[in-house]
């Protein structure tokens, strides 16, 4: 059940909406000017890392020297693809 998000382009207000069934039909409007031109924006994403007790090592940094400057690499706990 995926929470998309929008932006009015008339009132700059940010709507959420709950997408139960993508069959489902859903009201495209603003809440608060009603306006239907709305445009959907990515959504800031929210995780844990660790074993659940709490503590967590985070992600594994690698910085290094590239030949643009500097280079980070992030290693990310997971399984792999």
């Amino acid at each position: 059940m995926p929470i998309y998000e929008f932006k009015c382009l008339k009132c700059n207000e940010f709507i959420e909406l709950l997408i139960i069934n993508k069959e489902d039909e859903i009201e495209m409007k603003c809440p608060a000017c009603k306006c239907e031109d709305l445009e959907r924006v990515l959504s800031a994403t929210n995780y844990s890392l660790g074993s659940g007790s709490g503590a967590s090592s985070g992600p594994k940094v690698e910085n290094r020297a590239c030949g643009s400057g500097s280079c980070t690499t992030y290693e990310i706990p997971g399984p792999a693809k």
